[in-house]
This record gives C-alpha cells, sequence and structure tokens, in this order.
C-alpha cells in the first residue's frame, strides 16, 4: 500500500498486515529467550487468544537492530558539579527520509540525523553553549525549555539554510526538559522531527540509578493532521521487538517527555508495578501510580524498583496510540 494510503483508521481496523498482525492477535507464551540479535524468542503452544502478546521477538514488526537506539535510550553519565565548566554540543539540523516501520518511511527534519535529536546532558551552574548549523531545506531554530536571555530563545534567532548561531546561557533550573524548533509553522517543525530531549542535573546529584530516555512522539504519513504511527524513540515496537533488560531491585530511573503533535495528550501505562514520578524532575513532589498523562511539551522523571522478575509491558494507555506502535517491555532479571 502507497505511504499516502496509510490512514489512521486503516491502520486501526486491520487493512494494513503490518499492525494486523501484531497486537490484534495473541499467541500463547512460554520462556521467552533472548536471541542472539537481542530479541526475544517466544515458544508458541498450538492455541490463541485475543491480546498483546503476540508482539515480542522476531515476529514484531520493527525496524532495526538490537542497538540501534541506545544512543537515544540511555543517556550520557552526569558530571559533578564543577565551577566555570562549559558544557558544549553541536547540533546539525539536516533533511533525513527514516524509517520507522517495515516498509514505511516519513520525510523528517531531524537534529543530527534521528527523531528525537540527541540527549543533551549538563549540570546546574555549567554554561551550555549550543553550537547549531542549518543544512535542512528551510529555516529552523532551537527552542530550550529553562531558563535563559531573551536573545537565547530561539524564537527570533532564526537560522537560514546554510547558517549558523551559537547559543549560550546558564544551564538551569535542575530538572529534564525538552529542546525543539520554534520557527513557523511550529506544528510543521516539530512534527517533522525537529525536538530532542535535555537533563540538567541538580549540583547535587541524584542516587545512581540504571537510567534511560524516552520521548513520546507520533508520525502523520498521510498529511491529514492526525497521526497514523506512535512510538518512543522514532520506531514503532521498537521496544518489543527488543525488550529493554534491567535488574530486579535496583533503582531505574526513567526520563519521559511528550513531543506528540496533534494530539491533546499521550501517556506512559506500566504493567506490574508502581513508580514514583516527579514532574518536569524539579521540587519535591512524588506521585505513586502506574500510569502518567503529558500534553505536548510536559516531561518527568520516573523511579522504580521492579519487585518482580519476567516481562513487564509498557504503553500508551490511549489504546489506539499502543496499537499504532507505543509499546514496548521491560524484560526484568535477577
Amino acid at each position: 500500500m502507497p505511504k499516502n494510503q496509510l490512514t489512521r483508521r486503516g491502520l486501526i481496523v486491520g487493512a494494513v498486515p503490518l499492525v494486523a498482525a501484531g497486537p490484534l492477535v495473541k499467541l500463547a507464551l512460554d520462556g521467552p529467550a533472548e536471541a542472539a540479535d537481542g530479541s526475544l524468542q517466544s515458544h508458541v503452544h498450538d492455541h490463541a487468544v485475543s491480546g498483546h502478546a503476540a508482539m515480542l521477538g522476531e515476529s514484531v514488526p520493527a525496524v532495526g537492530g538490537a542497538r540501534d537506539l541506545d544512543g537515544l535510550l540511555y543517556p550520557p553519565p552526569a558530571k559533578p558539579y564543577e565551577p566555570g565548566r562549559v558544557s558544549e554540543h553541536t547540533l546539525v539540523a539536516t533533511d533525513v527520509e527514516i524509517e520507522i516501520a517495515p516498509g514505511v518511511f516519513f520525510p523528517a527534519w531531524t537534529y543530527n540525523g534521528t527523531v528525537p535529536g540527541p540527549i543533551i546532558r549538563a549540570t546546574e551552574g555549567d554554561t551550555l553553549r549550543v553550537v547549531f548549523r542549518n543544512y535542512g531545506s528551510h529555516a529552523h531554530t532551537i527552542h530550550f525549555h529553562g531558563i535563559h536571555p531573551a536573545n537565547m530563545d530561539g524564537v527570533f534567532e532564526v537560522v537560514e539554510s546554510g547558517g549558523e548561531f551559537t547559543y549560550e546561557f546558564e544551564a538551569r533550573p535542575a530538572g529534564f526538559h525538552p529542546y525543539h524548533c520554534h520557527a513557523t509553522p511550529l506544528k510543521k517543525h516539530i512534527h517533522k522531527g525537529l525536538y530532542g530531549a535535555m537533563i540538567i542535573d541538580p549540583r547535587e546529584p541524584r542516587p545512581p540509578a540504571h537510567e534511560l530516555v524516552m520521548v513520546m512522539n507520533g508520525y502523520d504519513t498521510d498529511g491529514d493532521g492526525g497521526n497514523n504511527f506512535y512510538t518512543v524513540n522514532g520506531r514503532s515496537f521498537y521496544y518489543a521487538k527488543y525488550p529493554i533488560t534491567v535488574k530486579r531491585s535496583e533503582l531505574v530511573r526513567l526520563y519521559l517527555a511528550n513531543l506528540t503533535e496533534f494530539d491533546l495528550v499521550n501517556s506512559f501505562h506500566l504493567h506490574g508495578d508502581f513508580f514514583r514520578y516527579q514532574p518536569t524532575g524539579t521540587g519535591d513532589a512524588w506521585e505513586y501510580t502506574d500510569t502518567v498523562m503529558q500534553c505536548q511539551g510536559q516531561r518527568g522523571v520516573l523511579e522504580i524498583e521492579f519487585a518482580n522478575i519476567g516481562l513487564f509491558m509498557f504503553h500508551a494507555h490511549q489504546s489506539e496510540f499502543a496499537e499504532l506502535g507505543w509499546m514496548g517491555y521491560f524484560n526484568v532479571v535477577e
């Protein structure tokens, strides 16, 4: 089916085999084992019932290899506070066609060739210096959520194709913040992929943890102003094919942000356990829950020590989003 005919309704009702073969059928499983490529193999019984469990291992319609998205999932390590340090980064805007599901390509506008863009990490009090080069076909900017001067806000410093601009300001406040293009039309520049995640660590460091970053997004592949695919970190069903391995009882810290255009909210639901949630990664308030909702631009920090071993699903609690790609698993091991 040509990609301009991949309608949202058609995907949901199973008009496209990519989705119809997946979450609409469950195969009863026992003893999933890790294959050489990092996916999970499943031993399938003769019977089938309705549900999600077939979306596991090699049968999952996801693009790429087991380590492809590690640079977007695992953040750089935190650095202890050091007075006078400059945290320097380079972001390059380029037009790239990316494969978001098998055989489904999206003409993206990217920072450094990926959707989302690279993870930026600094410590509160650092001088954050971001060199921005625009090699894309349109004018772009970078707007950083946080506190900075007006001439570093990414609204008025529009960088034409072929141009360059350096953003420089003190990294603050501590927390988890998105960055994104702020050129007009804004919804197009964000939807096309110009966004990413920024961690500003507090001067008093957080406890050591197994840290992960997930940026929720969607893709409108037929140009009707509604998303046809949903993902975290850019590829549909990726973490169903390649579950994220963590250890039972270790502290897992997940930085979660929503940059989904066209939908008012997105969400994260964890099966089989509860987590602590701190909005924006700031302040002292924590919620204890298994589900959080975020509007576009909202973000937060989740912390959990898994109580049990096994495969635990995570997904958007809008079922439609889950069935169009926004789902995966934690593989909790001893």
